[in-house]
């Protein structure tokens, strides 16, 4: 594989280049306001929360019931449970994959791309920390509880992680993949968005509304920052198909060229 020297970059081009990347960073600043508002169904949901919404109320402690009681009777399911929530994925082994991928961009010199994953990724992680920070929420507290964890319980960071992550790995290596693997890729995605969820409330840790404003929150931020990283293809004059078919980056196709960002 080929890959040309920084220098060997037009001269006309790298005015426009920097330009470009300065408008990057204020669209990524942007995004902070682009979040908010796309974030606003996970506001509505905290609002039900907090005001005791009797049909939210009525779902989060029937599904926490009758799950945890089927859980507790089934200790092989229960030990299943168990290795898929804090192995297969445990928010650091969904960081640890997005890590790999960002190795991987960097590999292939696509730097504002590598940029954009690992920033949103770690947005992802401060946000949840801060809104588990400033609501406040306390778990479920069940009789005979099968597990234990730490901290706030909205919203579940392990339902708004893997929702980050999963959809950054579906951006970012989307091109790369042939048609029948990105649709794999996008089978297992969501498969693991939807069970992580479900893991969290069968094990008695979370509230379905908080699972629901995880995964609210999570593709709220891959929105925003997604559209800040379009934004900079714009300014470059680089087309910007659509993302869940062709991923941010299209030029990391195996026919495409090895600096797609030059």
């Amino acid at each position: 594989m080929t890959r040309s020297p920084a220098h060997r970059r037009p001269a006309r081009l790298r005015p426009a280049l920097r330009t470009a990347d300065l408008r990057l960073g204020e669209r990524l600043l942007a995004a902070v306001a682009a979040f908010a508002v796309a974030a606003v169904p996970a506001a509505l949901l905290l609002v039900l929360i907090e005001a005791h919404w009797a049909p939210l109320h009525r779902l989060d402690a029937g599904a926490a019931a009758r799950l945890h009681t089927a859980v507790r009777d089934h200790p092989a399911a229960l030990s299943v449970l168990r290795t898929l929530s804090d192995g297969v994925w445990d928010p650091l082994t969904m960081r640890l994959l997005v890590a790999a991928a960002v190795a991987w961009l960097l590999w292939r010199r696509a730097w504002r791309l590598a940029v954009w994953a690992a920033a949103t990724t770690a947005a992802s992680g401060l946000i949840g920390w801060a809104v588990k920070a400033a609501v406040a929420r306390a778990r479920p507290a069940l009789p005979d509880p099968v597990a234990h964890a730490p901290g706030f319980s909205f919203p579940s960071g392990h339902a708004m992680t893997a929702a980050t992550c999963c959809t950054v790995l579906l951006l970012v290596l989307s091109p790369a993949l042939r048609p029948v693997w990105r649709r794999t890729a996008r089978a297992v995605a969501g498969l693991s968005v939807l069970g992580v969820g479900f893991t969290r409330v069968a094990l008695g840790v979370h509230w379905v509304s908080d699972v629901l404003g995880g995964w609210l929150l999570g593709l709220a931020l891959v929105a925003a920052t997604a559209w800040a990283f379009e934004g900079w293809r714009r300014d470059t004059g680089r087309p910007v198909p659509p993302p869940l078919a062709q991923g941010l980056e299209p030029e990391l196709a195996p026919h495409g060229p090895a600096r797609p960002e030059e």
